[in-house]
């Protein structure tokens, strides 16, 4: 069970085209029918101000991917940015433009599901980026990479 960041299904609409890479996207699109795959509404934000015109148009046919968060995410979410190194996570510019940050949304749905995270982004030492929020609060985070070796996925 994951929860999806941006960065993945932004690498896969845009690196894997569904008509070369058929096998990869019948066992992606069985995860999301069988809810294993999910993201948030945040998400969903990001892919439609995205540059990846494949993704904003899945995303137009995907409600029931894209959840919205409910209370005990919110709490979480609250949980995040009561630590004062995490409030880095949200990007001064974004907050200035107006623009999306979906991290701490993708973070509390994969901590209020028991589910893990997968993301593009990678752990450094003192950062505040989403597998660095998941190694303090023990959410599971991996890459793209990562979930296609736990799938079994080979092509």
């Amino acid at each position: 069970m994951y929860v999806f960041d941006t960065s993945p299904l932004s690498t896969l609409f845009r690196n894997y085209y569904r008509s070369r890479f058929p096998s990869l996207w019948d066992r992606f699109d069985g995860l999301v029918a069988e809810n294993r795959i999910v993201s948030t509404r945040e998400c969903k934000h990001e892919c439609n101000d995205g540059p990846v015109e494949a993704l904003r148009a899945w995303t137009e046919e995907q409600d029931a991917f894209f959840h919205t968060p409910g209370a005990a995410e919110g709490t979480y979410v609250g949980l995040i940015y009561s630590v004062p190194h995490f409030q880095q996570n949200i990007e001064q510019r974004k907050l200035l433009k107006g623009g999306r940050n979906a991290d701490p949304f993708v973070i509390a749905k994969a901590g209020t599901d028991g589910r893990t995270v997968v993301t593009m982004e990678e752990f450094k030492p003192n950062g505040a980026k989403i597998p660095n929020i998941c190694a303090y609060f023990g959410v599971e985070c991996v890459s793209l990479e990562q979930f296609m070796e736990r799938e079994g996925w080979e092509f």
